[in-house]
């Protein structure tokens, strides 16, 4: 009896101690809604967090912590809290909590989204500035991209002809994935009419489905092992398909540049790169890299351009604005270069405010302090999770007017915000050292696409405008919940 009394009074000390040392530290960090035991904030959440993260912060404040399972995060939600995390203490909170699907990815520690802000990364990083978002690298491969749009007006002008409708974000995924490819591999990968895209779909698709799925593996890691949602074996099904594809890619390439003239691409690029001595940068780093270009650089600027079609239809008098100054650039053979519409100021605000309206990423893929950190007048723990919800931000009263209009307008004047990291109302690529790189490219891609859309065709929908479908779905990026479906006319 004794025993048992002792062992009882220990496990009783021992909550009482730990819900002290709790409590001290929730009065070091900021506040938050009262969790459950065991489970934390999950009820809170429902099917749409950056919803409900949102309406959460208006009682709690702009940073407040929430606790999912064993995993405590801060969420900032006004652009000064976005602003104390993502450049004030911007080394302090560069890290990255990997989930679990992405741990399917074989080399994801070579992964530049997920790995720490070290040597390797800055590496791999300078290796992408270089090679693909430098403007020198862009302009020379411009042609490519613009031979992929001319394949894109061909198959609308064939659809066109016989009164079909298109799935406008498939086909938006089909162009920035073979701009992609032409871009890194001189090559199309896919053909326009193809149900699935040659698979770069499907692979995406899950992918981006698994990554942003509620994974109870997450809150709770001593449940890894048993993977209980089956998330990361779907992840690996599409992460085994994009490194075979890849590697193919590669070694084609390795092979080529033995016999022949090198194409002068990415890929040569990094291949030149890698067999450097002074660097460390591999075919690992090559392949993972290409992996990540693909995923990344194809479903958000696809999204991006849906949206903007989307809006575009439902606002005919913003329709016919775009086109009036896309036309004012348009050469006597009727080609929009990428590089005249760069610097058009509607299709900028037209774009910038695609990108507030219907944000392709609403909650930026989460940082983890590196160390112990102030933010403000709370004390963070080192490892904690950071969660910046842009969507929020971008969608607030306060910063914005009328915030669930849209209206290109708030874009346009010489003091209108920019993408580029420095103006925190406005994040869609994130900020700091791990904002998105891929900028420019993704800047061209999709002004390139939305502005040949409502040049060379006007566009009849198979149903009301009233009766729109603007409903999303939350993952790693928001999808419209129906497609976009259109049939195009051309205006030759």
């Amino acid at each position: 009896m004794e025993l048992l009394f002792l062992i009882l009074s220990s496990i009783v000390f021992s909550i009482f101690l730990y819900h002290g040392f709790d409590l001290h530290r929730k009065r070091k960090m900021p506040p938050g809604p009262a969790g459950l035991p065991i489970i934390g904030n999950l009820l809170d959440l429902g099917p749409k967090p950056h919803e409900s993260l949102a309406k959460l912060s208006q009682k709690h404040g702009p940073l407040m912590t929430i606790r999912l399972g064993s995993i405590t995060s801060v969420v900032a939600s006004t652009p000064d809290a976005a602003r104390e995390i993502l450049q004030r203490k911007d080394e302090a909170c560069s890290g990255r909590i990997v989930p679990d699907a992405v741990t399917a990815l074989d080399n994801h520690e070579a992964a530049v989204l997920w790995i720490p802000p070290n040597d390797e990364w800055r590496t791999i990083r300078k290796a992408l500035n270089t090679f693909l978002t430098h403007q020198h690298k862009l302009d020379t491969l411009r042609d490519l991209r613009e031979k992929v749009v001319d394949g894109m007006l061909e198959f609308l002008e064939e659809s066109g002809k016989k009164k079909a409708s298109v799935d406008i974000g498939k086909l938006a995924f089909a162009v920035a994935l073979n701009q992609m490819s032409n871009t890194c591999l001189s090559q199309n990968v896919t053909s326009y009419e193809s149900d699935d895209i040659g698979g770069f779909k499907t692979a995406v698709k899950t992918l981006m489905e698994v990554d942003g799925k509620f994974n109870i593996a997450d809150i709770f890691p001593v449940l890894k092992p048993l993977d209980p949602q089956n998330i990361r074996r779907q992840a690996k099904a599409a992460y085994d398909w994009f490194d075979e594809v890849t590697e193919g890619f590669i070694k084609e390439r390795l092979k080529h540049r033995k016999q022949v003239e090198r194409f002068g691409d990415m890929l040569d690029s990094l291949l030149d790169y890698s067999e450097n001595n002074d660097t460390d940068f591999n075919l690992i780093h090559i392949k993972t890299l290409l992996v990540d270009l693909f995923l990344a650089g194809t479903e958000t600027s696809s999204n991006t351009t849906e949206w903007a079609m989307t809006e575009l239809l439902l606002n005919p008098d913003m329709f016919s604005r775009l086109r009036e100054e896309v036309s004012k650039i348009v050469g006597e053979n009727g080609k929009i270069q990428e590089e005249k519409i760069l610097d058009l100021p509607y299709l900028n605000a037209v774009i910038k405010e695609t990108m507030r309206l219907h944000l392709s990423v609403p909650l930026l893929v989460p940082h983890k302090t590196e160390t112990k950190v102030e933010l403000g007048k709370y004390t963070v723990p080192k490892n904690t999770q950071i969660l910046v919800n842009a969507w929020a931000i971008a969608r607030d009263a306060r910063y914005w007017k009328d915030p669930l209009m849209f209206n290109p307008e708030r874009f346009m004047g010489k003091d209108q915000l920019d993408y580029k990291g420095q103006h925190f109302e406005f994040l869609p690529f994130g900020s700091g050292r791990r904002m998105c790189p891929g900028i420019p490219l993704a800047h061209r891609v999709v002004s390139l696409m939305v502005a040949s859309f409502v040049y060379h065709f006007d566009w009849t929908l198979p149903h009301p405008k009233e009766e729109m479908d603007m409903s999303d779905i939350f993952g790693i990026t928001l999808l419209r919940s129906t497609p976009l479906l259109a049939c195009p006319i051309s205006v030759k």
